[in-house]
């Protein structure tokens, strides 16, 4: 698939096949190519913490927010949840400054999981003390969000935006995630 694909598919996911099992190798990859990524004044102060594991995964679902302008919707129920978490992490011994760094990373993190079929949402509605609690993770790494990816089971759909102007992301009844996109137009000036 060429870029504009891989753009164009690589959506917010927020419904997998939670049986379906991403290996701790597919993972280390895609962290790979964060490593590989774009990093401000080339610090790479960032860090991952990995789960693929059901136990683990359970910990950090726990402690996670999903879609909120979906206010009805509390996140996937069991079946649907991911089958694994990246969690990145600023290592504040290098710099107390992350810059964009974690976005540039983590979309690349993203694009390789969909080139593999797979899905992902960047979640920054995290309940940070109480994760770094049950994951047992040191003070000087600062959770700057998490990873959430599996199998998708949603299907997710690009709209133009309505003539209201309203850009909140909805489902219809057949469950289709609509995700309205400003027009080109509109955002060059």
């Amino acid at each position: 698939m060429n870029m504009e694909e891989l753009v164009r598919k690589t959506r917010s996911c927020r419904r997998f096949h939670e049986d379906y099992a991403i290996g701790i190798e597919i993972l280390r990859s895609l962290v790979d190519l964060a490593r590989l990524s774009a990093s401000g004044a080339n610090l790479q102060p960032l860090k991952y913490l990995l789960s693929n594991q059901k136990e683990m995964n359970a910990l950090i679902f726990a402690k996670l927010g999903w879609a909120g302008y979906l206010r009805d919707w509390p996140g996937p129920v069991p079946g649907e949840r991911p089958s694994a978490y990246i969690i990145v992490l600023g290592d504040q011994t290098i710099t107390k400054n992350f810059g964009c760094d974690h976005g540039i990373t983590s979309q690349s993190i993203l694009l390789g999981a969909t080139s593999l079929g797979l899905a992902g949402c960047i979640v920054a509605s995290v309940k940070r003390d109480q994760l770094r609690k049950v994951l047992s993770i040191p003070d000087h790494l600062e959770i700057l969000h998490v990873i959430a990816l599996g199998r998708p089971k949603e299907q997710i759909v690009i709209d133009p935006i309505d003539p209201n102007g309203d850009i909140k992301y909805w489902r219809d009844k057949d469950e289709v995630h609509h995700v309205p996109k400003r027009a080109l137009d509109e955002i060059i000036l």
